[in-house]
């Protein structure tokens, strides 16, 4: 076999090895939006061929007739931005102050901040239960935003200080001798440099909130403050199958999100890669 002919096997082995790996990645998304428009309730009953049980819209009139699908949506909105608004005024401040600063125990508070991101998040939960019962925070929409907006601390804000890092100094000497204070040159001086980062805090601040089912099930109670998550879970569980509501739910909020990534990735990239570069 001369080496012409040993290239083009190669080449037809990776295409078939990538096809594979397409198939595999595309197939689950395929068959959950074809699920939406398939008609009946269970997934046993749907075809393993995308599209092959028939097209319906029935479940989406379902959603906005019978169910709480726009309250739903209403309540992780408002989590959503909260979250993402305190997320980004907390985490910058934090990051500015370890970056430009020099006080008692900042090698030990960073250090603290990075150690709390080895535990799981559900290691605390009996914690935040209980604290979220004391504040009188249980079954209320600012109680899950704080209990976001925590979470979100520790590893962000190592994230913008890493940025704030790369930033000279020589810029707030500079702002300073023109008269100006520490909030003026973190306004004006530092956050417009800083916008890539702060960018893609506010976007993966404000996407984390949307499917997280675990925190919501455990802080809210009550049906009308719901987030989507739950709601969408509700119709999958022992005493429920419906799983074509479930996806159509799930498209729902996944079509949304495709346009929101398409149009932030150049964000979100720059961001990333700028907080990766140190000084």
């Amino acid at each position: 076999m001369n080496a012409s002919t040993k290239n083009k096997v190669l080449s037809v082995i990776v295409i078939i090895f990538l096809l594979l790996v397409t198939f595999v990645v595309l197939y689950p998304i395929v068959f959950v939006i074809s699920a939406a428009f398939a008609p009946g309730n269970t997934a046993t009953g749907l075809s393993i061929v995308p599209f092959g049980a028939g097209f319906t819209f029935e479940h989406f009139t379902y959603l906005f007739s019978e169910t709480n699908f726009m309250l739903w949506f209403e309540n992780t909105l408002i989590i959503a931005i909260c979250t993402c608004i305190l997320s980004v005024v907390i985490c910058s401040l934090a990051a500015y102050v370890f970056s430009r600063f020099r006080f008692a125990l900042k090698k030990s508070m960073l250090m603290s901040l990075l150690i709390l991101q080895i535990f799981p998040s559900f290691v605390g939960m009996i914690a935040i239960y209980v604290i979220i019962n004391r504040m009188g925070a249980y079954n209320q929409l600012w109680g899950l935003v704080l209990v976001y907006v925590a979470g979100n601390v520790p590893y962000n804000t190592w994230l913008v200080k890493s940025y704030l890092d790369t930033i000279p100094k020589s810029l707030d000497e500079a702002a300073r001798i023109d008269g100006a204070n520490h909030l003026t040159i973190f306004w004006r001086v530092v956050m417009p440099i800083a916008k890539p980062i702060i960018i893609f805090l506010g976007i993966t601040t404000f996407t984390g909130p949307w499917m997280d089912w675990i925190f919501p099930k455990l802080v809210l109670g009550d049906d009308e403050k719901q987030t989507l998550a739950i709601g969408l879970f509700s119709f999958v569980t022992d005493r429920k199958d419906q799983f074509t509501t479930f996806a159509a739910g799930a498209l729902l909020v996944a079509i949304p999100f495709v346009f929101f990534f398409v149009i932030t990735q150049k964000a979100q990239t720059e961001g990333l890669g700028a907080a990766a570069v140190k000084e």
